[in-house]
């Protein structure tokens, strides 16, 4: 045995477990404010205290262990712990990456290891709507912040003919809508477009129709709880599946019903994981990131569906055109990629 490999594998084991504890506080930080409360400028425990509200011995603990792990800064000259520019967009601009808002995803479904444990014996799945619901929340904010990003700016000018549409007035369909983040972004950047947002969970449709109603546009975005499979309304230009496409049990199912609902001249835009088609091609810190997602809430979902596909996270290109070419589409290509989606442009 190789005893600097031993050591190198245990220091490997220090950082992560280190981060992994780290987690809950990140997202206890997120929960009561916290970050947001020291972007308004620097503060020892005992005037954070005041500022947030909250126990100064606690707060202590969690402030000395987020600059432990570099994610606020400690000045010891003074005894105060700060943002920088850099740290406060990460962690509080909600069209940031908003990586507190996300350790509630992976906290969420890690709560639910028990049951995953069980799905991994009798293969029954564990489905969407039995998780915490921090795992609706969290997935809504981690997925925002690439789609604030690249929606509208990148993805959508990517497809053939679609913007021209949207900016004159299209009938869009977003199925798997979730809280209805993406429809919401859609609807604010082409005003003459209607969306109709459909999901199977009924509390992430009740959750996206508030939001719509908050942010005025709900005269032209409506919500249904419906399957992929059975989700309303035919005559769409456009058809958006963002990150969902793979935890179906029946994807070819959800296509069919895609391909009957577009327009003749319609467009389905499929915003799945960034993946290689082969296992070596995702392992990397990405990839392990989806993996981890895909073994507590994506695999578990479609084995709890009938169908018996269970792409999973990692799917990549390769399983989607099969998917596409089976419900009857003939035009399939890569539109754009990021270093976390591919987006996939299909077409009858």
């Amino acid at each position: 045995m190789d005893q600097d490999t031993v050591a190198e594998f245990l220091g490997r084991f220090v950082t992560e477990i280190g981060a992994t504890g780290a987690a809950g506080s990140v997202a206890v930080g997120n929960r009561l404010g916290l970050y947001t409360a020291l972007a308004d400028g620097p503060a020892t425990p005992a005037a954070f205290a005041a500022r947030t509200g909250c126990h100064e011995r606690p707060l202590t603990e969690w402030l000395r262990g987020q600059a432990a792990g570099g994610y606020i800064t400690y000045e010891p000259r003074t005894g105060e712990f700060s943002l920088t520019e850099e740290q406060a967009y990460c962690l509080v601009d909600p069209d940031g990456p908003n990586i507190s808002a996300a350790y509630r995803l992976v906290l969420g479904y890690l709560r639910a290891d028990e049951k995953i444990a069980e799905s991994f014996r009798t293969g029954t799945g564990v489905p969407w709507d039995a998780h915490d619901e921090d795992v609706f929340h969290g997935c809504a904010a981690f997925y925002r912040s690439g789609y604030v990003a690249e929606l509208v700016q990148n993805w959508i000018p990517a497809l053939d003919g679609v913007q021209a549409k949207l900016e004159a007035g299209a009938r869009v369909a977003d199925v798997g809508c979730g809280l209805g983040e993406s429809a919401l972004l859609m609807a604010k950047a082409f005003p003459r477009s209607t969306f109709a947002g459909s999901d199977y969970h009924a509390e992430s449709v009740v959750e996206a129709r508030k939001r719509t109603a908050d942010a005025g546009v709900a005269d032209r975005v409506t919500f249904e709880v419906a399957s992929a499979q059975e989700f309303t309304g035919t005559g769409y230009d456009l058809v958006a599946m963002f990150d969902c496409l793979h935890d179906m049990g029946d994807p070819v199912g959800a296509a069919r019903r895609v391909r009957e609902a577009l327009a003749p001249d319609g467009t389905w835009m499929v915003v799945e994981p960034a993946a290689g088609d082969t296992v070596t091609d995702n392992l990397h810190p990405v990839g392990r990131l989806y993996y981890s997602g895909s073994t507590f809430l994506c695999v578990p979902n479609a084995l709890s569906q009938p169908g018996g596909y269970a792409l999973g996270a990692q799917a990549g290109e390769f399983p989607i055109r099969q998917i596409a070419a089976e419900a009857g589409f003939t035009r399939f290509r890569k539109a754009a990629e990021t270093a976390f989606n591919a987006v996939y442009e299909i077409r009858p």
